[in-house]
């Protein structure tokens, strides 16, 4: 199954990180080839990407359903392909490093079916991880914004 996992330290209380992240409205627009995404329910919503995942460049539409808030570490949700046959899940995880730094981990897994799926699962595989790194140092450079820090890369 292709996955991808990133973690990044920022400068920003883990009480911070939380709000932040418990409201996807304030990071979905991060998300690499971020459209628009609709809410339905505070659980439940469709994210449009444009996806330039090797060969496939085209509109898509991911149900985004979470599973779990556990406050203020973990955000865990679902993924299903609303115009594809793609399925997957994922995770935000806030861990204290001390009272004002913060370690961050996304992780995602997405796995294509159908004819194509075994051709899509192999560009995944190779793209997916910096997808994800893409994600989680966006989030970590909005987190430092608004929280009027400095990144000490």
């Amino acid at each position: 199954m292709p996955t991808g996992m990133h973690q990044v330290e920022v400068d920003v209380p883990i009480n911070k990180v939380w709000k932040f992240v418990k409201d996807m409205d304030n990071w979905a627009p991060l998300i690499p080839g971020y459209i628009q995404h609709r809410k339905f329910t505070n659980r439940q919503s469709i994210w449009e990407f444009n996806s330039n995942i090797g060969f496939i460049k085209k509109k898509m539409s991911l149900m985004v359903t979470i599973k779990e808030w556990i406050e203020p570490t973990k955000i865990t949700f679902q993924l299903k392909g609303v115009n594809e046959g793609l399925t997957g899940e994922g995770y935000f995880l806030a861990e204290a490093v001390d009272k004002n730094k913060t370690k961050i981990t996304g992780f995602l897994e997405l796995t294509a079916g159908g004819a194509t799926g075994p051709v899509v699962n192999a560009i995944l595989k190779s793209q997916l991880p910096n997808v994800t790194k893409d994600m989680v140092t966006a989030i970590a450079t909005k987190l430092e914004q608004v929280n009027n820090n400095v990144s000490r890369v």
